[in-house]
């Protein structure tokens, strides 16, 4: 098996449990705070990871180039945008709906990357991303009308996540190419690079908007801690595989997050699973099966 197979299939797992525990932060932190919390507590174990990576693999941290900046700082920007558009979104719809809008990610990712990144998918490819976010739709149990898409603060709140962090993820990828060097030491760097200017970027609008979220921040230091790690696990498997593989791809094997999600809700809670879901992981599943043999 591929090695970013491995990494994404790391991502999908941890980016589940991490936005469980935004969904519940967000009930104490506004969208910024529960934002910042990501990459605060995510920090040190980041820079402990490029370390271990770099003494592993004997080498210096690579030098950075304008590109590389470039890229990085905009993919600062765009994956701030798209975390607090999620979390502004829990305030409109369910956790599940709003998640699952968030994840037409994977087909934004596609025609973005193919239109602006010259990143463009095989008939497989595309194939096996529109199932997949078909059945994650289905899943999810989304009954959106065309007029409440247009009218519902959180549906728009969904899909601009989607698509900010859909324009995230190829920055990323085009951040760590431009390093041109091994690439899980210029993901980790990616990463590392990411997450401070995210964390400066955080702290100073919560110290000029908002400060008396600082101390809640810590109040909350459990949940933040289980945040910031789970956050950097998943992050490590998104940056790694997006790097290896074509963005698109590592995005559409990602949708297996939401299917491992409902499977262990209905193992946990005995929950009978209707036959529309069964419907819907078969379609995830099949996705999956297509773009791992022919896309």
């Amino acid at each position: 098996m591929q090695t970013w197979i491995y990494f994404t299939l790391l991502a999908a797992l941890m980016q589940a449990v991490r936005t469980a525990g935004q969904k519940q932060l967000s009930g104490h932190l506004n969208a910024m705070a529960t934002t910042g919390v990501r990459y605060l507590y995510a920090l040190p174990f980041a820079w402990f990871y490029l370390y271990v990576l770099l003494e592993y693999h004997q080498m210096e941290i690579p030098k950075l180039n304008q590109a590389f900046i470039q890229y990085a700082t905009i993919a600062c920007v765009t994956q701030i945008l798209g975390t607090v558009f999620l979390v502004a979104a829990f305030k409109y719809r369910n956790f599940a709906v709003a998640t699952s809008l968030s994840k037409t990610e994977a087909i934004q990712v596609a025609v973005v990357g193919a239109l602006f990144f010259a990143a463009p998918l095989s008939l497989w490819g595309w194939f096996s991303v529109i199932l997949g976010v078909v059945g994650v739709l289905i899943l999810s149990k989304v009954k959106l009308s065309v007029r409440e898409l247009w009218q519902s603060p959180g549906a728009g709140f969904g899909l601009a996540s989607g698509l900010a962090l859909a324009i995230t993820t190829l920055l990323i990828r085009q951040s760590s190419l431009a390093l041109a060097t091994n690439l899980i030491v210029s993901a980790a760097l990616t990463l590392v690079f990411m997450i401070t200017v995210q964390s400066l970027i955080s702290l100073v609008y919560l110290w000029l908007k908002d400060k008396a979220q600082l101390p809640l921040m810590l109040k909350h230091w459990r949940l933040c801690l289980f945040v910031g790690i789970t956050s950097v696990l998943g992050s490590i498997g998104w940056f790694t595989g997006a790097s290896l593989q074509n963005a698109a791809y590592v995005k559409a094997l990602g949708q297996v997050e939401f299917f491992i999600t409902l499977v262990l809700t209905y193992r946990l809670f005995k929950e009978k699973i209707a036959f529309a879901e069964y419907i819907g992981m078969l379609l995830v599943l099949a996705s999956v099966v297509i773009l791992l043999l022919w896309a």
